[in-house]
């Protein structure tokens, strides 16, 4: 039996004729006429246009198409689409923001809420060729069920990859913390909590679809007690960190009453500056502590808009990379940032560099780089998510480089792709299987899910 009959037999998709394949790998190839064939949800087969491709089950076009790997959102609370451009918090800083909140979350937030508002978020951002997404899920109201399971399973039904966090939240209002009392847990619940989430959902292996990191919320919802024994046990079962830090100026005031020191000098202090965490938003950070995050090799989830809405500020992403640091983009939770659109971020991240450090401190690969396989390494998948190379995870991205949109660009499609838009994935493919095809998802589900996001955001924001 010769090679291309053997091919036959294990090549489960070929996507064919790419424009350019933007590999990201470590060479950072840009193919011409690319094509990349997937087998058991791994890249098995990379190559130009002249060189012939493995027969395949099935295959899909990507002609005028750009193809990335796929883009990795590394910040999210997918249950806050519930309550997306929610009137009263639409011009509140971020505390202000939160204490609307966290009541009306608490009060409503149940399974099918859960199940409801990841699946259709994770529609939305594979939409915007996002292949995987993380979720920090820190409130678990009393009586509310088991919330991180319905999302897994929200995730799974879809076919996206999914890293959850166990978040949470223990240090209520009337022990001076921001959430009310009746939105937290003892440390022990949560501790207890945290170490089902891995024995029931972790998956180690190389491709895995579904990974848990451990997640305590923030520096100003839970004690230090909490955060040093979350440490222990994430180093004890080999998962990763993730949390809020240096968000915006009330971070550190918070940090400097209730401790004495900085946020980053207490984020040391409690056994996080490793890299085994990565931080959302880590917009404050001074010289000195971008030096030690950096040469910590402590990795932060990027999220512009967020940022701008809550007017916390724009992260020094140029100098935490050059200091060391992994950044990867993060579209944080839909009632701050509204839009999850990992594209509209990658964008924005592109913009707000040049705005901060000059017109050539970031450029569109720069920025697809941060969005892949910054992204991987924040959640320590590099080399296996967020480039396309033989034994890489399958997930990539066709981006139609055709119409008005696009007109004149004939030189550089990655820039292209980049400073025109806005533009939404073509093709979006995870592990192998199709989950967005010319431009809308496969799934037959989603009019359904629709209409049950509409009745329970309609609950939660009390509209008849």
């Amino acid at each position: 039996m010769d090679a291309r009959s053997e091919d036959a037999l294990t090549v489960d998709l070929l996507v064919k004729d790419a424009l350019v394949l933007a590999t990201m790998d470590s060479s950072r190839r840009e193919i011409e006429g690319g094509w990349v064939a997937i087998t058991d949800g791994l890249v098995s087969h990379i190559g130009a246009a002249g060189e012939p491709p493995p027969a395949a089950q099935r295959s899909l076009s990507a002609e005028g198409c750009l193809v990335t790997p796929g883009l990795i959102n590394t910040h999210h609370h997918l249950f806050q689409n519930l309550t997306r451009a929610y009137p009263p918090m639409t011009s509140a800083p971020l505390f202000g923001w939160l204490q609307t909140l966290y009541p009306i979350w608490t009060r409503n937030l149940d399974e099918e809420a859960a199940y409801i508002s990841a699946w259709v978020g994770l529609a939305e951002l594979a939409l915007s060729g996002c292949t995987t997404s993380t979720d920090h899920l820190y409130l678990h109201p009393a009586g509310a069920g088991d919330l991180l399971g319905a999302e897994i399973r929200a995730a799974k039904n879809l076919g996206m990859r999914f890293h959850p966090t166990y978040g949470s939240m223990s240090v209520g209002e009337s022990n001076g913390g921001l959430p009310p009392d009746n939105a937290v847990m003892t440390e022990d619940d949560i501790l207890a909590a945290s170490e089902s989430a891995i024995t029931d959902h972790h998956d180690a292996s190389h491709g895995a679809m579904t990974r848990i990191a451990l997640a305590p919320c923030s520096p100003f919802t839970v004690s230090p007690d909490l955060m040093t024994a979350t440490a222990e046990l994430a180093e004890h079962h080999d998962v990763r960190l993730h949390t809020h830090l240096a968000e915006n100026a009330e971070d550190d005031n918070h940090s400097m009453e209730k401790f004495g020191r900085r946020c980053i000098d207490q984020f040391d202090e409690v056994g996080w500056l490793t890299d085994r965490s990565w931080v959302a938003h880590c917009v404050r950070p001074n010289p000195v502590e971008i030096a030690q995050l950096g040469a910590a090799g402590v990795g932060v989830a990027h999220c512009p808009s967020s940022n701008l809405i809550l007017s916390s500020g724009i992260a020094p992403v140029v100098a935490l990379r050059d200091a060391g640091s992994p950044v990867g983009i993060g579209c944080d939770g839909s009632s701050s940032a509204d839009s999850a659109s990992l594209w509209q971020e990658s964008r924005l991240a592109m913009l707000l560099a040049k705005s901060r450090d000059g017109a050539a401190a970031m450029a569109a690969r720069d920025a697809l780089e941060i969005a892949t396989r910054g992204g991987a390494d924040c959640l320590g998948r590099s080399g296996e998510l967020g480039e396309l190379r033989v034994g890489a995870a399958g997930d990539l991205v066709a981006w139609k480089m055709e119409g008005p949109t696009f007109a004149g660009v004939v030189s550089d499609f990655i820039e292209g792709w980049l400073r025109c838009g806005p533009v939404g994935a073509h093709h979006t493919i995870v592990a192998g299987e199709t989950i967005v095809k010319d431009g809308a998802l496969v799934s037959a589900a989603l009019d359904e899910r629709l209409a049950d996001h509409s009745r329970i955001a309609r609950r939660f924001q009390q509209v008849d």
